[in-house]
């Protein structure tokens, strides 16, 4: 990382300290030296902005100096064990792909990263686990809407990009269109055949993946019927 940018992230964060605070020494309570901080900025870089309590105690902070850094607006609460950089803009995926490892993006907000629909959703479309605990979605930022599937449905079709330093898991664009079909009647007209239209115009498609996942999925005919006539 380079050393200004370091330099600038942490100027914003010592200005909320006392000249007496920051030169602290790391077992001092509640104070934080200079070189933790600078340890933690380049952690939660690595991370995509956010970290855990867990790795926040791995760089030596005890929860007194991590809710000190809270109370002095460094760092923020996303839920409960995580936290942002507050000066650092975290973007909405890597967010929920810390927050939810397991989930995936789906529907509309596939569409959206595939380029097959020029509308913004108005949360992040996730698929998750129908047996997971539904309370761990109630977050305010980033908006989500959690999808629950069947499990031996979750992981089929997963694929990951990467997202600065983190992988992200999102459906590829083949299973996405099974989703389309699949969840017609949920989605705006236009946004399904905006989505149909790019798909078959897409050099990137695997028609292959796309039949093998609609027979699983039981929609072959209907998927023969909207994208087979035009391949």
């Amino acid at each position: 990382y380079k050393n200004n940018e370091i330099s600038w992230i942490r100027s914003k964060i010592m200005v909320k300290y006392t000249w007496r605070t920051a030169l602290r020494k790391k077992s001092s309570p509640g104070g934080a030296n200079v070189i933790t901080i600078d340890k933690m900025i380049i952690e939660f870089k690595k991370h995509g902005g956010v970290l855990k309590t867990s790795e926040l105690n791995a760089l030596g902070l005890s929860s007194r100096q991590i809710k000190k850094l809270v109370e002095e607006g460094t760092i923020s609460k996303i839920k409960l064990g995580f936290y942002e950089l507050t000066d650092y803009i975290a973007t909405e995926e890597i967010v929920i792909a810390r927050l939810f490892p397991k989930a995936v993006i789906f529907l509309e907000s596939a569409l959206m990263h595939y380029g097959y629909t020029d509308r913004i959703p108005s949360a992040y479309q996730i698929a998750v686990d129908r047996y997971s605990k539904t309370t761990q979605y109630n977050i305010e930022y980033p908006i989500i809407e959690p999808f629950y599937l069947e499990p031996k449905f979750l992981e089929i079709g997963v694929d990951k990009i990467q997202i600065e330093n983190m992988k992200v898991r999102i459906y590829d664009r083949d299973r996405t269109i099974c989703d389309v079909i699949r969840y017609e009647r949920k989605l705006e007209r236009e946004v399904f055949n905006n989505a149909i239209r790019r798909y078959v115009k897409d050099q990137k498609k695997n028609t292959r993946n796309l039949f093998e996942y609609a027979e699983i999925f039981n929609i072959k005919n209907k998927v023969q019927t909207y994208i087979g006539v035009w391949l």
